[in-house]
This record gives C-alpha cells, sequence and structure tokens, in this order.
C-alpha cells in the first residue's frame, strides 16, 4: 500500500490537492474532518459527541479520531493507499497511526507539508467561508484552529521527519504547478 500524509494549516489546499492524487494515483482520501462533518449531519452519536468540540474551533479526543479513521481503513482492504488529510494532528496520533498500519502490514510512505503562511491562510478561509459557510471557517472559531495547527499540530513533522518521510511543498501559487510538485514527491515512491 502507499499511504501518504497531506499536512498542512487549515486552508493549506490538503482537500483540493488531495482530490487530484487520488484521480492521479488511485488512493482512498481520508479526511477527519469530511468524517466528523459526515457524524455530524447524519447526527450519528460520534456526531453528536464532537459536534461541540468541532463548533469550538477544539481538536476532536485522540481515541475517537483513531477509531473512527481505523473504521474507514477497514472499509477498503482493496485499496492501493490513502492519502490522510488531517490527522494526524499530534505526536501521539502519529505513533498510533503508524502502529495501526503495522498492524495492516503497511507504514506511513511519506509525509507531505504544503507550507502556506498565515496571510495567505487567513484570506484564503475567508475566501471559502464565503462559499461554504462551513461552521468551524467562521473568525473565531478559525483563528482557534490556526493557532492550535501552529501551536501544536505543527510539532508532529519533527516526528516524521526523523523517519526521513517529511518532503514540503511551497503551498502558494497555481493549484496545477503546486500539484505538479506534489507529483513529483509522490512519484519518488
Amino acid at each position: 500500500m502507499l499511504n501518504f500524509v497531506l499536512f498542512g494549516p487549515p486552508g493549506a489546499g490538503k482537500g483540493t490537492q488531495s482530490q487530484k492524487l487520488i484521480d492521479r494515483y488511485q488512493l482512498i482520501h481520508i479526511s477527519t474532518g469530511d468524517l466528523f462533518r459526515a457524524h455530524i449531519s447524519n447526527q450519528t452519536p460520534l456526531g453528536q459527541q464532537v459536534s461541540a468540540l468541532i463548533a469550538d474551533g477544539q481538536l476532536v479526543p485522540d481515541g475517537i479520531t483513531i477509531a473512527m479513521l481505523e473504521e474507514e481503513v477497514d472499509r477498503n482492504p482493496d485499496a492501493k493507499g490513502f492519502i490522510f488529510d488531517g490527522f494526524p494532528r499530534t505526536v501521539a496520533q502519529a505513533a498510533a497511526l503508524d502502529e495501526f498500519l503495522e498492524s495492516k502490514g503497511s507504514s506511513i510512505a511519506g509525509v507531505i507539508a504544503l507550507d502556506v503562511d498565515q496571510g495567505e491562510l487567513t484570506k484564503r478561509i475567508a475566501e471559502r467561508q464565503k462559499q461554504t459557510n462551513r461552521v468551524d471557517d467562521h473568525a473565531d472559531k478559525l483563528q482557534k484552529r490556526i493557532d492550535e495547527y501552529f501551536s501544536k499540530t505543527i510539532h508532529v513533522l519533527p516526528y516524521y521527519e526523523a523517519q526521513h518521510k517529511l518532503s514540503k511543498v511551497n503551498g502558494i501559487g497555481k493549484i496545477d504547478d503546486i500539484f505538479a510538485e506534489l507529483c513529483e514527491v509522490v512519484d519518488k515512491y
């Protein structure tokens, strides 16, 4: 299996680039954000449990997130690989993902970090918020999500760098140019 983590702050373009990578490499996209939003809209017990956390811009506890992600991987036993988007967000989650994939005879091939500065992120999310009205894109919650990324989530990168799995790609520019750079990284594997 060819498994990648697409890493970056809210608004970095992970969703857009994930879709392009899926189309090109026939990988399965697992976005914890999309999974949470689906559970919330379907009002599942999990959705009810995490709704208030997400609406407040907080991270969902590791145990819930990991269990949900493992369930999603198990639903796709014939997958060529996965793109993990929005996960892992902590070193503990990264270690749990490694352990889970190892139990399946697999691993993370690479981690690709989309580099985007805070000014560009704020601009992109303000535009996205106009189009989608996502509750977690409202200004107060957005700032919490960006702060959470730069204060906590960013610390996952050294974990993968120590494993020699980290590549950084400039996330500012034309979507197709960024995608071409991502493909250069993926093609190495």
